[in-house]
């Protein structure tokens, strides 16, 4: 079901807060695939896109995480105005190159099944692929290797944002994920039954589809209604 009404931010947008061992986890839902993280005395934006939020009105970014290169996920006017001196970019290879010689940026590049540790966080930089849908030309809208999810340890808090996939089997094998973040729209990334079949393989303990679109979220909260250990929330992430 879904539960734990959200706190409406001076920007409009939806504010939920977890404990966690070096204090608060404030996650911001911006919109669609795009998130802001504030712990620790430090803000993670994850895919900001100007189309979804007025980015001079929000905290500016001590980390930046892209998944991948769809314009949807990656704005490089977004990145340039979450700027400050030291705000470090972590992007995958194809966002490098197609954000070109932006030598004001400071970027780090990680590929499936990196581990990177920044200011007091864990991140794992895991595969985000389609196994089934493709385009009308018959590429895969997500080819395997090009696209990121991420695992970020806040405190002992892990919170999977899984990008643009399917219910692949490394996301299914995942474990101890307190909070997820799954896509669930078509024909992109994951159906409904799609996202339930994960959640129940890896039992986040709180589960939020993002990138959703037009997708009927009472649908999901249909097939996990009587899923023990999983509570299923629902954001204005379409």
């Amino acid at each position: 079901m879904m539960l734990n009404n959200p706190v409406i931010s001076q920007n409009n947008h939806e504010v939920d807060r977890f404990p966690t061992s070096q204090g608060e986890l404030a996650i911001t839902f911006i919109g669609h695939g795009t998130l802001m993280f504030k712990w620790n005395g430090k803000v993670i934006h994850v895919d900001p896109v100007m189309r979804e939020a007025d980015y001079s009105s929000l905290p500016k970014a001590d980390l930046i995480l892209i998944t991948h290169e769809h314009a949807d996920h990656l704005d490089p006017d977004a990145i340039q105005e979450l700027q400050k001196g030291n705000t470090l970019v972590v992007l995958t290879k194809a966002c490098l190159e197609k954000l070109g010689d932006r030598p004001s940026l400071n970027t780090r590049v990680m590929q499936n099944g990196d581990h990177f540790e920044y200011l007091g966080m864990e991140i794992d930089a895991i595969p985000a692929y389609n196994l089934k849908h493709k385009r009308p030309g018959g590429g895969y809208y997500h080819p395997k290797g090009v696209g990121n999810g991420y695992v970020i340890d806040f405190g002992g808090k892990r919170v999977l944002v899984a990008g643009d996939t399917e219910n692949i089997p490394e996301i299914k094998a995942l474990k101890d994920i307190d909070i997820a973040f799954l896509p669930m729209n078509l024909p992109y990334t994951m159906t409904p039954e799609m996202v339930a079949d994960a959640a129940i393989a890896f039992k986040p303990a709180v589960l939020y589809p993002y990138h959703y679109g037009s997708t009927n979220t009472d649908e999901l909260l249909r097939l996990m209604k009587d899923v023990q250990g999983v509570e299923v929330r629902i954001r204005h992430l379409e």
